[in-house]
């Protein structure tokens, strides 16, 4: 019997090397999910392949399984030299390279082959030295993979296997020239496999994959359904005022294990995080400034339960499977839709139920036109009565860190080099 998010197609059935198949039988995995199965055997068979699924539906996993057995069948020859990875995985973000380092951990279990992950704000010399021992996946974001190539650490035209993941991301994030510009130093289209995986396959994203890959087949599993069937969403109409006890109140009723309370800026994140501290609720603030040992440590608190409630911009959207997630949501609405199928995506995961509550204020609200329409119905509305608002108590205040020496802030280059934190977070009395 399989479960709701899988298929009958069996890993057993794909011919997969049997040190695959027994990574995933000591993971408990068995059968293929939708865009697994529908992306494997073209993959396997030398096609390029540009997928879109649902976030937590398996994507890693296809391309990694797809990598990992092509290498596994053809091994790297004896004068392969160690600045040749024979696979390249290119990432938006950070936290998504190591989330895809870790997949590959999991299912390279018995093959042995060479695993790299880069990225930027941490460690460079010490992620530099991995390819003493050549690579033969290396998995990182465009800028460390680029400042690496370009210092001879390693070379692009050697590689047989490009997977470009979360490609709409790319482009939000302006990183699409960086991409452009590994791609045209790659050898042509025709003489390596490209795949190209996102939640999302926009215009631009499939122009995008035929300008750089050779003829791919599109596959797109349930594009009319972008969000997971098993959220269940709710929608309260509030005032700027109501929003704080609005969520204060809900809290107090769910007992949070493990949420992620969404907003659009880090000053709105600091108030927020603030006001659960001051009442009862242990929370930590994740944006774009907080340091990559400290965010690192965050997740990993997070993931094990030690850390209730996650206060997050849209940096942790996009590409983090963290298992369990109950409740997302969102404080501040965002502003265009596709930003809100990727943060409800964080829960319901994997076939698992969750709950999406957004706050329509008078700030966001004009949001939801736009969302419904790309989700194609009405997000269910619940009214907002007296007894669901509490009186908040007093928020506690953040301490901020003195400026560095020679007037450097915290958070600056230098300092985050130097492992200082931005932030010292304030535990409730």
């Amino acid at each position: 019997m399989t479960a709701p998010h899988t298929t009958s197609t069996a890993f057993r059935d794909l011919s997969l090397d049997g040190r695959l198949i027994r990574a995933l039988d000591d993971a408990g995995y068995s059968y293929c999910t939708p865009i697994q199965a529908e992306t494997l055997p073209d993959i396997l068979a030398g096609k390029d392949i540009a997928g879109q699924a649902q976030t937590g539906t398996g994507k890693t996993a296809a391309f990694l399984l797809c990598i990992m057995q092509r290498f596994l069948e053809k091994p790297a020859a004896g004068n392969n030299q160690a600045k040749s990875p024979r696979a390249l995985v290119i990432s938006p973000t950070r936290e998504l390279a190591i989330q895809i380092h870790k997949d590959a951990r999991l299912l390279n279990k018995y093959a042995g082959l060479n695993l790299a992950l880069v990225y930027g704000g941490v460690d460079y010399e010490k992620q530099r030295r991995q390819f003493d021992e050549g690579v033969d996946i290396l998995i990182g974001t465009p800028g460390r993979l680029i400042d690496y190539f370009k210092q001879g650490v390693y070379k692009l035209k050697s590689v047989e296997i490009v997977v470009l993941d979360e490609a709409d991301r790319m482009f939000d994030l302006g990183f699409i020239k960086d991409v452009r510009y590994m791609f045209r130093r790659m050898c042509k289209p025709q003489d390596r496999l490209s795949m190209l995986f996102s939640a999302t396959l926009s215009f631009r994203v499939t122009e995008l994959a035929y300008e750089h890959m050779n003829n791919p087949r599109i596959i797109r599993i349930n594009p009319e359904q972008v969000t997971a069937d098993r959220i269940t969403q709710t929608l309260y109409h509030v005032s700027n005022e109501e929003k704080i006890p609005l969520l204060i109140g809900l809290l107090q009723k769910i007992d949070p294990k493990r949420t992620i309370v969404f907003v659009n800026t880090k000053r709105m994140a600091e108030k927020v995080w603030g006001y659960l501290e001051g009442n009862g609720f242990h929370a930590s603030i994740l944006s774009g400034d907080v340091p990559q040992k400290k965010r690192q440590h965050l997740f990993q608190e997070f993931s094990e339960g030690k850390l209730p409630v996650l206060v997050a911009t849209d940096l942790a959207a996009r590409g983090l499977h963290i298992p369990d997630v109950s409740h997302i949501f969102n404080f501040d609405l965002p502003q265009n839709a596709e930003d809100y199928v990727h943060r409800i995506g964080r829960t319901a995961r994997a076939g698992a139920s969750g709950d999406a509550v957004s706050f329509g204020c008078e700030e966001y609200v004009y949001s939801i036109s736009e969302i419904e329409d790309y989700l194609g119905y009405k997000i269910p509305v619940q009214r907002v009565t007296s007894d669901m608002l509490v009186e908040p108590s007093a928020p506690v205040k953040m301490q901020r860190s003195r400026p560095g020496p020679r007037g450097k802030k915290p958070g600056s280059r230098r300092n985050d080099r130097a492992g200082k934190k931005k932030y010292h977070h304030k535990q409730p009395h």
